[in-house]
């Protein structure tokens, strides 16, 4: 049960972060979401968005563990490994 609510207060963030990096109040962030369904998710804001994930939850990814992500979900598990 705290696993749930630990990974919804992570998608909460998330949710925030992604909708401020990419402009977007309605941008809904599921485990599924990624690059190729958000149309302005290049390769800046790709930075922008782990710089910020970084921030918020007070880690860092190597460059590696970013490049092994298929999708948001798969973020949100490498979020709680780190915790």
């Amino acid at each position: 049960m705290q696993a749930d609510n630990n990974l919804a207060k992570i998608y909460a963030k998330l949710t925030e972060i992604f909708r401020d990096v990419f402009d977007d109040d309605g941008l809904e962030v599921t485990p599924s979401l990624t690059a190729a369904d958000v149309d302005e998710w290049d390769s800046l804001n790709h930075i922008r968005l782990v710089v910020s994930i970084e921030r918020a939850f007070g880690m860092s990814f190597s460059a590696a563990q970013v490049g092994r992500l298929k999708n948001v979900g798969e973020f949100a598990e490498l979020i709680v490994a780190k915790q």
